[in-house]
């Protein structure tokens, strides 16, 4: 069998390319012979669920919709184009996504890709909700996107805007107007939208969150903020039909790299853009191989860099693959990927689900992603029925950070700086350290630095970076259903001012810091390190914690 390892794989006029040192390893060649002779490729364009044995066959039945995507969803370009009409005689310019995970990563990368403006709340920072809500609200018109319908921070989105349309003096059926629930059909949600009077779009129920980048989850969205959604469509039409070959299969040869790689140890997935002109994908693709891989103690760890010169990229171990987004000939990575946006999506949910089948796990499940949502929501009974969450009391206090860990991580630890040390100390051998800020991205900017200033101080070891709360719905999973080799640090903050959830017996600041406290529970419950840092100021203590991290990094991030 012959593969073009290193040639452009054209379809239909588009150009996907796999290629580099790690495609053409014969663990890969074993890993791609062995598929074809299982009829992985066809099988798996057919919608077969049984290409992940009798254990996973129940769920992958109703969540491989995502494979006729490029066609099926051309049924919503009418009515996308009706609803974009509609938006825009209400002079609504100013298009907000509430949504969490899939939901909302999908169309920040077309978004952004694209150049076209979307304000997306995915955040219970009462900071930056308050933010958004007094953001052109005149003009503004909210997508509310839930494929479950019961999804908390967007049920608490959905509450705050309608409240904020009312205090704007509007009516309830101008409220309508300005109101566009994307959910499954059947949902909680479909109902109580249909009876405010809100506009509906039913998305595919047999398309899990993380694989709904082209249905109606991803295009609503892109499509109202001034996205030609059909491009999408058609950039990943042309690619389908080399999915279903032996040969010249670009999403084959990805899935065996990385499932192989996985195998024989290299269970980290580096990715750092080099010059492939989409805007944050690397976010979007760490959300699909975390949550799709990361369970029964295995996985595939992304790790999502600055660039190909980043702390943990230049350098990885022997535990990890390079993963360079942009043009074939960069020579950045030991894989690199490049082709346009809608492609591109559908060549990594098809590599994703072969790279599972490799490693022997169900990609389509996310068994542990509802442990942390129960700790949130008994927390969130005991702040009713108490008063107050039960935080316990801080190891220390350093200038204006509350440091929280016990005693046996901390080990005699006064400062800030020896906490974390202690806590990279702790990290196991082929381990990783993750950071979750539960802060306000768009205001506190400089925390994302403390990814590569910790990889720094490392040791070699991985280290990643997500916003909370939106990292619980994908490397959440992770965290604890994959390997049992991470080590954790949480940043908390005070908010500047606390902001109700309307109808709900508590506040944003609440809820964030419940969400917290729970992913803590769900996390130390396993015996795994960790380490929280409180700014009881938010400026002054997330500049005392960057510091600290650049003095453990040598000084320079």
């Amino acid at each position: 069998m012959q593969h073009a390892f290193d040639e452009s794989v054209t379809a239909g006029g588009v150009d996907v390319t796999v290629s580099g040192d790690l495609v053409r390893a014969a663990a890969v060649s074993d890993a791609i012979a062995a598929s074809v002779t299982d009829k992985v490729p066809a099988r798996l364009s057919a919608s077969d669920p049984t290409l992940w044995g009798p254990d996973a066959e129940s769920e992958a039945a109703v969540r491989l919709g995502w494979v006729d995507l490029p066609s099926s969803s051309r049924a919503l370009l009418p009515q996308l184009a009706d609803l974009r009409e509609r938006v825009q005689a209400e002079g609504l310019d100013h298009i907000v996504l509430a949504g969490m995970g899939g939901s909302s990563l999908a169309p920040e990368v077309v978004t952004a890709t694209y150049g076209k403006p979307l304000t997306v709340l995915d955040t219970t920072d009462a900071d930056q909700v308050r933010r958004a809500l007094g953001d052109r609200i005149a003009r503004t018109a909210v997508v509310v996107s839930s494929k479950s319908g019961g999804t908390i921070e967007t049920d608490s989105h959905r509450r705050a805007f309608e409240q904020a349309f009312r205090d704007a003096g509007l009516a309830p059926d101008r409220i309508a107007a300005r109101i566009i629930v994307v959910t499954d059909p059947g949902s909680p949600l479909e109902q109580s939208a249909r009876e405010a009077g809100y506009h509906v779009v039913l998305a595919d129920p047999n398309v899990g969150g993380r694989y709904s980048a082209l249905t109606a989850f991803g295009l609503v969205p892109s499509a109202l903020a001034g996205v030609d959604v059909a491009q999408l469509l058609d950039d990943a039409a042309a690619l389908a039909p080399a999915l279903a070959g032996n040969e010249d299969n670009p999403g084959l040869l990805l899935g065996a790299a990385l499932g192989a790689a996985a195998v024989q140890g290299r269970d980290k997935a580096v990715i750092a853009d080099a010059g492939s002109g989409i805007a944050g994908f690397g976010d979007w693709a760490e959300q699909l191989i975390a949550e799709s891989t990361g369970k029964q103690g295995r996985g595939i760890l992304p790790v999502v860099v600055e660039g190909t010169d980043a702390p943990g990229y230049a350098d990885a171990g022997g535990d990890a693959v390079r993963i360079a987004l942009g043009a074939a000939d960069s020579g950045a990575g030991d894989i690199t990927v490049s082709g346009p946006l809608g492609a591109q999506f559908l060549l990594w949910e098809y590599a994703t689900a072969v790279a599972g089948r490799i490693i022997g796990i169900d990609p389509f499940d996310q068994p542990n992603v509802q442990e942390s949502k129960d700790n949130t929501g008994k927390l969130l009974g005991v702040l009713e029925s108490e008063g107050k969450l039960p935080e316990g009391e801080p190891a220390f206090v350093d200038g204006s950070i509350a440091v929280y860990g016990d005693a046996a991580l901390l080990n005699g630890a006064a400062t800030t700086e020896d906490a974390l040390r202690a806590l990279l100390a702790a990290v196991p051998e082929r381990g990783y350290l993750a950071v979750m800020a539960y802060l306000d991205r768009f205001a506190d900017t400089g925390a994302p630095e403390l990814r590569a200033l910790l990889a720094r101080a490392a040791g070699g070891r991985q280290v990643t970076f997500g916003w909370a709360p939106r990292f619980l719905h994908s490397t959440g999973q992770f965290h604890k259903g994959g390997p049992a080799v991470g080590a954790f640090l949480q940043i908390t903050s005070e908010v500047t001012g606390d902001l109700p959830v309307p109808g709900r017996p508590y506040s944003f600041a609440q809820l964030q810091r419940a969400q917290a406290l729970g992913d803590l529970g769900a996390i130390t419950a396993r015996n795994r390190p960790l380490l929280r840092l409180h700014l009881l100021e938010p400026a002054e203590g997330l500049a005392g914690v960057l510091g600290d991290a650049r003095a453990l990094s040598g000084g320079a991030a």
